[in-house]
């Protein structure tokens, strides 16, 4: 445990900010699901509303370094790969 008042502050800090990346990447994950489910489904005017979202999350993310910059990227990328292939197809 922390014994001086910077270190008591510190561990505050690090408390509060470990909470907010939890749910920043808990939401990711969220709506990465939520992003399948259409897609799978076949709503596809959906699929595009789920992909804006998760790519805004993933683009504030990568912003504040709870994730690299290019693995942003890269899943953005996979998904809207897979909704083009999936549009392609109908």
């Amino acid at each position: 445990m922390a014994n001086h008042k910077s270190a008591e502050k510190r561990a505050r800090q690090n408390e509060r900010r470990r909470e907010r990346n939890r749910q920043a990447r808990s939401r990711i994950r969220t709506l990465e699901k939520d992003f399948r489910a259409a897609v799978e489904g076949g709503k596809l005017e959906e699929g595009r509303v789920q992909l804006r979202e998760v790519e805004g999350a993933l683009r504030r993310a990568a912003a504040t370094g709870l994730i690299p910059k290019r693995r942003a990227s890269r899943r953005v990328s996979r998904m809207a790969k897979r909704l083009h292939a999936t549009t392609g197809a109908k």
